[in-house]
């Protein structure tokens, strides 16, 4: 079975004391309407397991979800939408920067950008603050259908070129995502997947991860 296919919301914390003792997780981030919650939608077949808002930094907390390997996901509040009260953006950046830095249970991270505008300036500063971690990163440059196939090919091509400075401090992917063709969704499961295969293995855990190991302790 896919990773993320059939993931169960498991709760929403909107302070770093309150965050879950998960085994391991991984996160998604992105610029406020850059598809991360469509994105996430269309990668575990639900129609609303993380909402899509027509109101651009609308999500204030950090919502976590279990997967099926029994590790964690992260839906992380979007950056980058100025038209909130300043206490609460604010609040955002203590939430999103204490816990992209601080968090030892944080293995990656997806960052969602707009394939039609990848790479900006607050996209470079996250990439930049994430480095410190040494964590691995994966960019869906979501939207792709809004491209044509040319189009595609082009700023795939241009943003590796640009990523080849942050490539040198930490491992960047980066791929082609569409919700509405679910064209990607292959890949992002595969590079997903990886990270916590590496973790399993590091920390002597079954190939299924947890929830192997505590079927194991049942039997």
């Amino acid at each position: 079975m896919p990773l993320f296919r059939n993931a169960e919301f498991f709760t929403t914390v909107n302070h770093l004391k309150d965050l879950p003792n998960t085994p391991a997780e991984i996160a998604f981030v992105g610029r406020s309407n850059a598809g991360k919650s469509s994105a996430i939608n269309t990668l575990t077949g639900h129609t609303r397991l993380a909402f899509v808002s027509k109101t651009p930094g609308r999500t204030q907390h950090i919502n976590f979800f279990r997967l099926a390997n029994g590790c964690y996901m992260a839906d992380l509040p979007g950056y980058g939408y100025a038209q909130v009260p300043e206490a609460v953006r604010a609040h955002w950046i203590q939430l999103l920067g204490g816990y992209l830095q601080t968090r030892p249970q944080l293995i990656g991270l997806v960052l969602v950008m707009d394939a039609r505008h990848p790479l900006k300036e607050l996209d470079k500063q996250m990439l930049d603050f994430f480095a410190a971690t040494g964590k691995p990163v994966h960019i869906l440059l979501s939207k792709a259908d809004k491209l044509s196939k040319n189009e595609q090919i082009k700023t795939l091509a241009a943003v590796r070129r640009a990523l080849q400075p942050f490539a040198e401090r930490q491992a960047v992917g980066v791929q082609l995502f569409s919700s509405l063709k679910k064209q990607g969704m292959e890949e992002v499961d595969e590079v997903v997947a990886g990270w916590f295969a590496q973790w399993q293995a590091a920390h002597g855990l079954p190939e299924n991860g947890p929830a192997a190991a505590n079927e194991e302790e049942a039997t």
